[in-house]
This record gives C-alpha cells, structure tokens and sequence, in this order.
C-alpha cells in the first residue's frame, strides 16, 4: 500500500510542480502586461481671469514740425525781372506784390487791344442804325458784332497779361527760399519764392497698424519737444491716412497753434502723446495667456480643474493685456503660465 503511494507521488509530484510554475509564470506575464493603474498627473499653473476694465490708450510717438501751408511762388509771364520786394524771413500777406516783370510789351498790347475794340464798338452801333432804315444787311451786324466780341477777349487776354507781370503772395507767411534776382530774364513757370505758413503748423507721425486702430480724427493730443521743455502744445488729430504704405505704417497729422515767442520751425523733433483713459469698458486677458499669434489668437480655458483649449478673437494690446472680441465671458479663468506642458483634457492645480 505505502508502495502504491510512493507511486503516486513520483508519477504525479513532478505533474504537480510543472503546472504550479507555470501559474506562477502566467501570473507575472499578466502583472507584467497589466500595470497597476496610475494617478493622472496634475499640472501646476498660474491663470488670470478675463475682466472687464476702462479701456487705456498710451501711444507716444516721435514726428516732425512742418508748415499747414507752404507754396511756391510762380510766375505766370516771361519777361525781364525788373524788381523783387521781398528778402528772405520777410513777413508777407496774401496778395501782396512779390516782384514785376518788363510790363512795356504787356502795355502796348493792352492799348492796341482797346483800340480796336473801341473801333469796332461805333462800327456795330454805325451799322445797327443802318440796318434800322434798310441801309445795310443783317448778316453785316452779325460779323461786326461777333468781331467786336472777339476783340474784348483780346482785351480781357491783355489786361491778364499785364496783371500777371506783377507777381503776389498766394498765402500768408514768410519768405524762405528766395532763387532768383533782379535783372535776369525768367520764363512762364519760373520759381520766385517759397512762403510757409507757421501760425498754424502740423506734426506728421507714423502709426502701427495696432496704434491706428486707437486714435480718431479731432482726438487731442500733447505735444513737448526738447527744445522747449516746459513747455506743453496741445494739437488736434487732423488725418489719419486711410491706407498703409510699403512699411505697412498709417500716417497721421496734428494740427497746432504755432504762434508767439515759442513758435517751433519747420522740421523740429518733437514727441506726440496720443495717451487717454475712454469711458468704454472692454473685456481683456493678460497678453502671456495666448498661446499663438494675436491673428490666430487661443488660450487655455480652466473649468473644474480641467483645461480646454478656447480659440479667441482679439483686437488691441495695450500696457501688457489684450482686448477680447469673442470667445470668452467677464470672471473665465485662462492659463498665464505652463501652457507648454498642456494640451485639452489636462488636469491642472492653480498655484500662487
């Protein structure tokens, strides 16, 4: 019987032992092939909410002082330049004689003018009396009276000539720029002076496209230059250019008062401060919370410890935060800080 049993065990002992190993192996591969499940990670990050605020503007930009008006002075004639009255820095008006030229062929044309016309004017009475009693045609009145008309244009051309030897002022100003001197001869056209008008002067500046989206037309603007630098102009936006040029920069003028002791000149530096507070609230974020470019503007949008990635529409960026257009609600929370670990369904803890 204990023979039986010794049978037993040798035949089914190492059965035993083999099947037991391999459990035991199973059971590793298993663990192996099936970790433990583990803890979701849980991504630290600072966030800001979107809040809605005055709106601020502060745009400091560098221009240039040049003249509301500056115009050339041209002779309308040829001629001999016979006097100039002006000299450079003179203060001059509108309309005031600058230089003349020879007017002596101007004058004999003027006469012979008028005196044809005057003839021609008894011929056309002589004849329109004749024509009352049958003694000439009316055709005869016809040509004469048209002659007659033709002759006033000759004298109306010849007084026009004679006015334009005398050369004027087109604006109110002063002298700067005088090329020409008396005694030469000057051709239709000929540059006499250059009058500018600085009792009311412009500044032109260059705006972003950002920046012209801030500024309005008739918008005040403070104006100090290093050469006076107590003192404060106050202008007033007088255009804002409706296309950008090749640098992709607005230009726009400011209108001053340029008169008194501290006039500026032509082509001073100065600085434009175009910076206001407006009553108009405006939704806005911290501009480190978008994730790409202002054009293709998202962000990531905190719920319930979860981030979701929002796409936003945004419009300007002033002192550090951006306006939002669309895309987001006043008190919604948006990462500031460790987007670049983050993607949509990522569990986050908001630090301090």
């Amino acid at each position: 019987m204990k023979t039986k049993y010794i049978v037993y065990i040798l035949f089914f002992g190492p059965i035993a032992l083999i099947i037991f190993t391999l459990s035991s192996n199973k059971n590793k591969i298993n663990k192996k092939n099936n970790p433990a499940p583990t803890k979701p990670v849980v991504i630290p990050v600072k966030v800001a909410q979107a809040s809605s605020r005055l709106q601020e503007i502060n745009i400091i930009k560098t221009g240039t002082v040049v003249p509301l008006k500056e115009a050339r002075v041209l002779s309308s004639s040829g001629g001999m330049l016979v006097s100039v009255n002006f000299a450079l820095g003179d203060h001059v008006i509108n309309g005031q004689v600058l230089a003349k030229t020879d007017i002596r062929t101007q004058q004999l044309e003027l006469q012979k003018a008028e005196t044809g016309a005057a003839k021609l004017l008894r011929d056309l009475q002589t004849y329109t009396e004749l024509l009352a009693g049958k003694a000439a045609t009316k055709q005869q009145v016809d040509n004469i009276r048209q002659d007659y008309l033709n002759s006033t244009n000759q004298v109306r051309q010849a007084r026009k000539s004679l006015a334009d030897s005398y050369i004027k002022a087109p604006i109110t100003g002063i002298i700067a720029a005088r090329p020409v001197e008396q005694g030469i001869y000057i051709t239709s056209g000929t540059e006499i002076a250059t009058v500018v008008d600085l009792s009311r002067a412009k500044i032109k500046v260059n705006l972003t496209e950002t920046e012209v989206y801030q500024i309005e037309k008739g918008q005040r603007v403070k104006i100090t230059t290093e050469v006076y630098p107590e003192k404060i102009f106050i202008g007033t936006v007088g255009f804002i250019s409706p296309q950008a040029d090749a640098a992709r920069s607005y230009q726009a003028e400011i209108q001053i008062n340029n008169s008194g002791k501290d006039a500026l000149r032509s082509g001073t530096f100065v600085y434009a401060d175009f910076s206001k507070t407006t009553a108009q609230h405006i939704l806005s974020i911290p501009r480190e919370a978008l994730i790409s470019s202002v054009r293709d503007a998202a962000v990531y949008l905190v719920r319930n410890g979860i981030v979701s990635l929002r796409n936003i529409k945004v419009g300007g960026e002033t002192g550090g935060f951006v306006t939002v257009v669309s895309g987001l609600t006043e008190g919604d929370l948006v990462v500031t800080s460790g987007q670049i670990n983050l993607r949509s369904g990522s569990q986050v803890r908001i630090s301090k």
